[in-house]
């Protein structure tokens, strides 16, 4: 049904309906990706915290720990790409889920090859599906594309998903000054209607303590008031 080649890409697929996970599951095998499963909320939490994961397939109607306060969670550990699996007409469920971070979600029943067509989509577009890119040089600072790495003064630095993303973009045009609204459609693909500008403001305020000499007083990434950012070679 799928090509079998393994993608490298881990996902991890959260329902307590044991015939829909594994359906989820299966599916996503045949598609090529690493595939872990979770029946509930904690053993979600705890094997996303143990574990590489690049996207998590999560079901809003989990017992205990629903699927929308999971989502909160994880959004507070960091970017990870999600995508909510839902009843057909849970359009407020959706909506909700979409506000609070979600990246896309497939109502139930799914067809196999769309829930694997929308993982790999999510996965394209929050970079974690990038095999090559640019490399980026400035004085003390390596943004590399390929590997998705960054190094600052000859150190690894660890970033999110999204906040190498959001730098990456910066660095790619120079004193070019993005608005938040730019930036949020840019590297979140939203729109400020679905996720709020203050998004954006925390993930800088994230980045200059990982990048930056000095937090508080940037150098590479400049606020231009009333404006948004603009990144300094």
């Amino acid at each position: 049904m799928f090509p079998t080649r393994a993608s490298g890409h881990a996902v991890l697929v959260v329902d307590d309906d044991e015939r829909i996970r594994r359906l989820a599951a299966q599916a996503l095998r045949e598609g090529g990706f690493d595939v872990s499963e979770a029946g509930d909320g904690r053993a979600a939490f705890e094997h996303v915290r143990r574990n590489r994961t690049d996207l998590v397939v999560l079901d809003i109607g989990l017992p205990g720990v629903d699927g929308l306060d999971l989502l909160h969670q994880f959004r507070g550990e960091g970017d990870i790409p999600i995508i909510l699996l839902t009843a057909r007409r849970g359009e407020t469920d959706r909506v909700l889920g979409l506000e609070l971070g979600a990246d896309d979600y497939v109502t139930k029943p799914f067809s196999s090859r769309e829930l694997v067509a929308r993982v790999r989509t999510v996965l394209r577009r929050s970079g974690r599906d990038q095999r090559g890119g640019s490399r980026l040089e400035f004085d003390g600072l390596v943004i590399d594309g390929g590997t998705r790495e960054v190094i600052v003064n000859g150190e690894l630095v660890e970033l999110t998903a999204k906040e190498f993303d959001l730098l990456a973009h910066l660095a790619s045009a120079p004193r070019q000054v993005f608005s938040r609204r730019q930036l949020l459609q840019a590297v979140w693909h939203a729109a400020p209607d679905w996720q709020a500008e203050s998004t954006v403001t925390e993930h800088i305020h994230r980045l200059r303590h990982k990048i930056e000499n000095d937090a508080s007083r940037p150098r590479r990434i400049r606020t231009v008031r009333g404006v948004g950012y603009r990144f300094e070679p």
